[in-house]
Parts: structure tokens; C-alpha cells; sequence
């Protein structure tokens, strides 16, 4: 047994049609998980599609209902080769956005894998489809290359409402604690920083979306009528906007922004580009926080956004004193940050400057967590990663959007290891989303690689695992 034959297997999986097949009927399930119900296509997803391979695998399936109503079922599936053997958990979504059916090119659709050169369209194919399709091609490829053994157990949990802020996941992953117990995690999602390197990340920032609004009075009044003796809610709401947030993106509520950087954090960041691709934006000069590199804007410090703004009517404009303005609002945050007063302290900043109308209301949120960069498992998980690509992998300490990385880092207490297969501009929730055909390829012999070197004995590090100091979440 050697392990070049367990990413030659993966690969031959790719070449071989096998990975197209499967990742074809996956998207043609439309899971759609963002539009208030939970759609029987998300159970047949699990059902039909996920736990007929699993259990070829040598895995135990089940599939546990959402305790949260109007939210989608959770499949558990548990390989024990010996209970004394450590246990690796890892994750995945069956759930996608919206297809935007309408919004797609000429020739492409959400519900059918398209291929044009080295894209393969369809939804779900970056996210979250495509990646755990190719975690799962991986992970097959180890078990025929090692006669049916891993030298570990592994258990996997899919859900169904990941789009959705994950309804549920909490609350089962306290039920099922025992059945997840596990020592390290591993999973994939999101995207790595260019399509050119692989990526690891060890977390996520945090997300708290809020509306701030003003409610001026019941009607609008003519603005030649009343212009300049009543207030305009839109003008008020658009400073009040202003005071959390300058001009060039920069936060001014001291208590919203990050206690600094680590020395750690910023060592792996130093050769880290952002964008540069050929559809990526081209970035902002001086927009946000001075003093920093765009990748430590982007990764390790906190950002507020103005997602949408209204007042009016903005498709038909009428010579009228709106009545009352809303500004969607979102704060993205890293490990340390007060997110749960975010309401109290927007709140106290709006009052002391002469905002107090102005109401504040938190919509959802998610904690941030990271890894530890010195974690024995960062270093074991790079290493794998480069021996098998060839190349050198980019370390995120933490990935610059946010997954429910709490759920395993501080509800279950594992290091938290994400190696991701998509890239910045696969079209992610929008129409065109798209998998490059390379780097579902790469990723595959990624996958075999790390699963292959978690069962060489004395060569993971084990011991790392379940250790409380090896995270550091929003909580610390």
C-alpha cells in the first residue's frame, strides 16, 4: 500500500467520468434551502443520493430530523473500525441558494451540470456540492487503496439549511454529542484565495446583521409643501450611518473594532495576495482600515457593511418627504469582538450622537472562531496539503466569510481544519456558479492525501486533539 496509490485512485475517479456522474445527479436535486420551508428534495438528497454511497463505504446512516420547525434533516453517518481508534469529524451541505433560473446564460441552468472548457455550471457545484463530493471521492479512493481500512473511524455530517443560517445544527449537535464526539474536523467549503494555490483555514469571522431604522411619522408629505421644516428621516438615517462607519470604510465605534492583530495571525498573512484574478475586482485604494495589507483587512480585522438602503420610492421617485428610512447593516468580525452587545452598543453610540430616534434591530448572527496557527494539526494538514499539489498552500487563520465553525470548534471543542476547492470567483449565490474542473481534480488528490496520512501511524498528531487552549473562539 503506498499513498501515491491512493491519489493516483482519486484522480482515476476524475478521468475516469466517475466524479462528473456523481457531482450531475447531486445538482439535479434542487435543494433550495433559503425560502422559509423545508422542501422534500432535501431529504431525498440525503436520502437517495448520500446514504446509498456512504453506506457502500462500510457507514452506519441516519437521518435525524430538524428540532427547529420548517427546518431541513441532518444525516449522520458514523464508520467505527474501533471504538479505541481517534475519530475524525467532518461536514457538508446538501442545501443550496436559489437557483435564479431566469438569471443564468444562455445555455446554462441551475439544476443541470453544463460544461464549457474548464467550468463546470450548475448550482451547488463551489457550494456546497461539488466540495464535499470531492471530499467523499477522496476519502473512497484511501479505503480501496488500503484494502477497506483507514486506521481510524470517521463520521460525516450533512445538513440542509446551511443557506438558511442553519436552523438546528446547534441544538442536534448537543443531542447527538455522543454519536459526534470526535478528535479533529475536517471539511470543505468556501473558497481558497486564488485558484492558482491550495488553501487552509482554521475558522471563520463572525457575521451580526442589523437594520437601523427611523420611523418619522405615519405618511409622506409633499416636499415643496414641507421641505426644510420636516426632518427627513432618509438625511437623519443616512449620518447616523455615517457616525458607525467613514467615508473610506473605516469603523468609528471603538468598541466594534478588533483588540489588533496577533503576531501569528499577521506571519501568515504576509504572503498572502488578494485578488488578482482574471474576474476578480480590482481593489480599492485606501478603502478601510490604514495601516494594514489588504489581506489583513479582508482576514483579521472587522468590517461594517451597508448591505441595502431605503426610503421612498427608489423605481419611482416622488416629489415627497419619505415618511420613514431602513438601513441593512452588517458588522463581519474576528475572534475577540463584543458581537453579542453589538445591539447595546450601537445603540449607546446613536444616543451619544444625537441618533436616539433611530431604532436598532440584530437580524441573525454567528461567532467567530480560529485555530490556534500553532496547533500541531495547522502544521501536519500544510504539510499533506503541499506534498500532494506540489505547491505551497496559503494559511488562512481564518477564513474572511463566516460558516458555523462554532458548532465544532466551541460546542464540540475540536481543532478545526478547512480545505477548501472553490476560488474567489466561482459565482457563489449568484447565477453562472461553477466549479473549475482543475481544481476539483487537485482537490480530490488533496482529500486522499490528508485522509491517507491520518491512518500512517506516529505521522498525525493526534495528541492535539480535544485540547480547550487549541481554539480560540468569540467567547475568549
Amino acid at each position: 500500500m503506498q499513498r501515491t496509490e491512493s491519489l493516483a485512485a482519486a484522480a482515476a475517479y476524475f478521468d475516469d467520468g466517475g466524479f462528473f456522474a456523481d457531482l450531475q445527479r447531486r445538482v439535479a436535486f434542487r435543494t433550495e434551502s433559503d425560502t422559509g420551508a423545508a422542501t422534500p428534495a432535501l431529504g431525498a438528497y440525503l436520502r437517495d443520493e448520500l446514504v446509498p454511497p456512504l453506506a457502500a463505504l462500510g457507514f452506519e446512516c441516519g437521518i435525524v430530523e430538524n428540532p427547529v420547525a420548517g427546518g431541513g434533516p441532518f444525516l449522520i453517518a458514523r464508520r467505527i473500525e474501533d471504538p479505541a481508534l481517534p475519530t475524525v469529524l467532518s461536514y457538508g451541505h446538501g442545501d443550496v441558494v436559489s437557483g435564479q433560473d431566469a438569471h443564468w446564460d444562455e445555455g446554462l441552468g441551475p439544476w443541470a451540470l453544463t460544461v464549457r472548457g474548464d467550468r463546470w455550471y450548475g448550482r451547488g457545484t463551489a457550494d456546497n456540492k461539488g466540495q464535499h463530493t470531492i471530499a467523499l471521492g477522496g476519502l473512497a479512493a484511501v479505503l480501496r487503496a488500503r484494502g477497506g481500512r483507514l486506521g481510524y473511524n470517521i463520521t460525516w455530517l450533512i445538513e440542509t439549511g446551511e443557506e438558511a443560517a442553519s436552523p438546528g445544527l446547534h441544538a442536534v449537535c448537543e443531542q447527538q454529542r455522543d454519536r459526534l464526539r470526535a478528535d479533529l474536523f475536517i471539511a470543505s467549503d468556501g473558497p481558497r484565495v486564488s485558484a492558482e494555490r491550495p488553501t487552509l483555514f482554521l475558522g471563520s469571522r463572525g457575521a451580526v446583521n442589523f437594520s437601523l431604522r427611523l420611523r418619522a411619522r405615519a405618511r409622506g408629505y409633499h416636499s415643496g409643501n414641507w421641505g426644510g421644516v420636516l426632518a427627513n428621516p432618509a438625511t437623519v438615517l443616512s449620518h447616523a450611518v455615517a457616525s458607525l462607519v467613514d467615508a473610506r470604510g473605516r469603523i468609528r465605534v471603538e468598541a466594534l473594532r478588533p483588540p489588533g492583530i496577533p503576531q501569528g495571525v499577521r506571519e501568515a498573512l504576509a504572503g498572502i495576495a488578494i485578488g488578482g484574478g482574471a474576474d476578480d475586482p480590482a481593489l480599492d485604494e485606501g478603502w478601510g482600515e490604514p495601516g494594514l495589507s489588504p489581506a489583513e483587512r479582508l482576514v483579521a480585522w472587522n468590517t461594517i457593511e451597508v448591505l441595502a438602503l431605503g426610503a421612498g420610492s427608489p423605481q419611482r421617485p416622488v416629489n415627497a418627504i419619505p415618511s420613514e428610512a431602513v438601513a441593512h447593516c452588517q458588522l463581519r468580525f474576528v475572534v475577540g469582538t463584543p458581537w453579542r452587545e453589538l445591539a447595546g452598543i450601537v445603540r449607546a453610540h446613536l444616543d451619544a450622537h444625537g441618533f436616539g430616534d433611530v431604532e436598532v434591530q440584530v437580524t441573525l448572527e454567528g461567532a467567530a472562531t480560529r485555530l490556534d496557527v500553532e496547533n500541531p494539526w495547522v502544521d501536519w494538514a500544510r504539510r499533506s496539503i503541499e506534498e500532494s499539489s506540489g505547491q505551497r498552500a496559503d494559511l488562512l487563520p481564518n477564513l474572511a466569510g463566516s460558516l458555523p465553525n462554532d458548532v465544532f470548534a466551541d460546542l464540540l471543542g475540536l481543532p478545526t481544519l478547512w480545505v477548501p476547492h472553490s476560488y474567489p470567483a466561482c459565482a457563489q449565490h449568484a447565477p453562472n456558479e461553477h466549479l473549475l474542473a482543475p481544481l476539483a481534480r487537485e482537490g480530490l488528490q488533496i482529500m486522499a492525501g490528508l485522509y491517507w496520512d491520518l491512518g500512517e501511524p506516529g505521522l498525525a498528531p493526534w495528541a492535539a486533539g480535544r485540547l480547550p487552549a487549541s481554539v480560540s473562539s468569540s467567547f475568549s
